[in-house]
């Protein structure tokens, strides 16, 4: 334990200096999504991959066709776990710039209405503010031990927010340099300001474009209608037929492989006092439109869904257009959970329209990507020293919780490498992530910092 008192008081010594650091890496433009910025992003990847190897990572910027992967690895002592700590150092655009307060990569610390510090920088809290917690946490190791607790791999990629092309091939051609016995994920929030977060579950998604297609061109409705099919009506009703009254998803075996959550989950969640009306009502809804009987969070974090993302179909400019169009099209997006198999989902989408189809109708179809689940078991030893290393760095006992949204290179860490993932991460929900005035509380990075220090130690332990 003295040595992690020490690593703790280093930090907190050492708080100006890593706030330095960070503020030279949010000063570097790094979007992956315009070319302009592609020199940026080099020089990101080689800012981290230096100042790991200052720390004493054996660490590399990688090549790929897009932008450059940091590599950096550090061996633990005998015996003592593994882990992959996953990143990324690029950033959204900063559009509409003229809705920020200050220059997007000018970092600045503002004060808010109630006293409290926040770091004002595009990256501030996605990613480069998250990430840095954990670097500094190995750096305040290595300055006080000399070693670190366990064994650690970095990875660093710069096009997350461009669509990840080049992770899949990364992965697959360095699985053996990236082999460990689990992941971590900083990418993730608190609960809230005074209680750290472990996400014991992510969904899956499946996404899919249907075309419904008819006559071989728009009709005029006054002398067809009535005998002509309709693609925009069937497309309509197939649509309507994916829910049943108490908004169970219709689709045959579509809860395959969907667990029911432990009462004692349930019960935990229950006693996170979430408020379902001020969830609702911050978006000027109230009343809950999911499956019949379940909570707010078991609907966001357990239950599998299918959501209408987009339809157009016929005349849609001003005024008024009596027809009857050729085709109608509709974006299907399905979030899943546990075991569901996204080309199970897929397959039994695209029959359930097929069986749909009227004469003289035709569909197409166009996959828009797909991930599984990520769960990890509600008892895993991970989630359990990770909770009890951040329980004694903050206020509340951390909370278990799901999530709804999708972070696929979780499951591309189970898939292709055979981990687990376990995320933690201590960004606010107020955080403004890919808005203006994007900002990261300096409470998150400082004991984000701290965090990270009590769980590298808890795992070099064992778990």
């Amino acid at each position: 334990m003295a040595s992690l008192d020490s690593v703790l008081s280093c930090i907190d010594l050492n708080l100006d200096r890593s706030l330095d650091r960070l503020f030279d890496l949010l000063r570097i433009p790094s979007i992956s999504t315009d070319p302009r910025y592609a020199e940026d992003c080099r020089k990101a990847a080689d800012f981290l991959a230096g100042d790991l190897a200052a720390i004493g990572f054996e660490a590399s910027v990688r090549d790929t066709p897009g932008h450059p992967m940091v590599l950096a690895r550090h061996e633990g002592p005998a015996g003592a776990p593994h882990v992959l700590f996953y990143g990324h150092y690029d950033v959204q655009p900063v559009d509409p710039l003229e809705l920020w307060t200050s220059d997007p990569f000018d970092p600045v610390i503002r004060e808010d209405a109630n006293g409290r510090k926040r770091i004002v920088a595009r990256g501030a809290a996605d990613d480069k503010g998250q990430l840095m917690t954990f670097v500094e946490a190995c750096r305040a190791y290595k300055a006080e031990t000399g070693s670190l607790p366990c064994g650690v791999t970095i990875l660093f990629e710069g096009e997350e927010e461009s669509g990840s092309p080049s992770l899949l091939p990364f992965l697959e051609a360095h699985r053996a340099e990236l082999k460990a016995d689990a992941a971590l994920v900083c990418d993730t929030n608190m609960w809230d300001r005074d209680t750290p977060a472990i996400s014991t579950g992510l969904r899956g998604l499946v996404g899919e474009e249907v075309v419904v297609k008819a006559a071989n061109r728009d009709l005029h409705s006054g002398y067809y209608g009535g005998a002509a099919a309709n693609p925009i009506r069937i497309l309509s009703k197939i649509i309507a037929d994916l829910h049943d009254a108490d908004g169970r998803v219709t689709l045959p075996g579509f809860y395959d492989g969907v667990d029911e959550v432990p009462d004692d989950v349930k019960a935990q969640w229950n006693a996170l006092n979430f408020s379902e009306s001020d969830f609702l009502g911050e978006v000027g809804l109230s009343v809950p439109a999911g499956e019949t009987g379940r909570s707010v969070l078991e609907q966001t974090w357990s239950r599998p869904t299918a959501e209408v993302n987009g339809m157009i179909g016929g005349y849609t400019g001003a005024g008024f257009k009596t027809v009857i169009a050729a085709e109608a099209k509709a974006k299907i997006s399905f979030r899943l959970v546990f075991r569901q198999d996204p080309a199970a989902i897929r397959k039994a989408f695209r029959q359930f329209v097929e069986d749909r189809l009227p004469a003289d109708c035709t569909a197409e179809f166009h996959p828009h990507g797909g991930s599984p689940a990520i769960q990890l078991p509600f008892d895993s030893p991970w989630i359990a020293a990770a909770s009890e290393a951040l329980s004694q760095e903050w206020p509340n006992k951390a909370a278990m919780i799901g999530m709804g949204g999708s972070i696929p290179i979780a499951g591309e860490f189970k898939n292709q490498l055979g981990m687990e993932t376990l995320l933690v991460g201590f960004g606010n929900g107020d955080d403004a992530i890919h808005s203006p005035n994007e900002k990261y509380e300096m409470s998150s990075f400082h004991r984000g910092q701290r965090s990270w220090a009590r769980i590298l130690d808890r795992l070099g332990r064992g778990v």
